[in-house]
């Protein structure tokens, strides 16, 4: 059974995902408000930021939470967070949850999202037992679908033109990992 109870520290080559703080403010707030995160995130956003209190209480309670695992994504090379990675939408019964990942204009390009990706899947399938991971991702995306295939989630199916940005539509792509792929990804390495 999971225990999205335990919040855990894991360590790779370039990352360090670690439970998520207040002390992880500044640089998540500096994240969200790259456009590149917001076009990727929440198209939509009106860019009126998030209320510091709420989003600093919001931090102070992810130890607390039993139902999903929200943690910092640290460079290794500056010591600095870059981002978050999150499993959420937990469904014991049916061992699957979602999967999130937000990485800050810090942390591109230097394979950290590869990694953190990878680490927190292979969590989720040998630690917490899951059998299913699943997340969306927007067709104009290409840069987070490439990342997402590199750990092995594979394109299931898509909602067509259902986000509407600058005058067009574009699809959101849904993907899933299964337990049994991520075995035979992890055997063939």
């Amino acid at each position: 059974m999971s225990d999205f109870a335990v919040k855990p520290t894991l360590t790779g080559e370039l990352v360090v995902l670690r439970p998520l703080d207040e002390g992880d403010y500044d640089a998540l707030v500096a994240a969200m408000a790259d456009p590149e995160v917001t076009r990727f995130t929440d198209p939509h956003d009106d860019g009126s930021g998030v209320e510091e209190e709420m989003y600093r209480e919001w931090l102070r309670t992810r130890k607390d939470q039993t139902d999903r695992l929200d943690l910092a994504i640290v460079s290794k090379a500056t010591g600095r967070t870059v981002g978050e990675a999150v499993l959420n939408k937990w469904s014991p019964d049916d061992e699957s949850c979602n999967f999130r990942i937000m990485i800050g204009a810090d942390g591109r390009g230097q394979g950290l999202g590869t990694e953190a990706t990878r680490m927190i899947v292979d969590y989720a399938f040998e630690r917490l037992g899951l059998y299913r991971i699943s997340l969306t991702v927007f067709a104009f995306n290409p840069r987070g679908r490439r990342v997402y295939e590199k750990a092995g989630f594979v394109e299931e199916g898509r909602l067509r033109q259902a986000v509407a940005l600058d005058g067009e539509r574009h699809d959101d792509i849904m993907m899933s990992i299964l337990a049994p792929e991520w075995q035979t990804l992890r055997s063939d390495a």
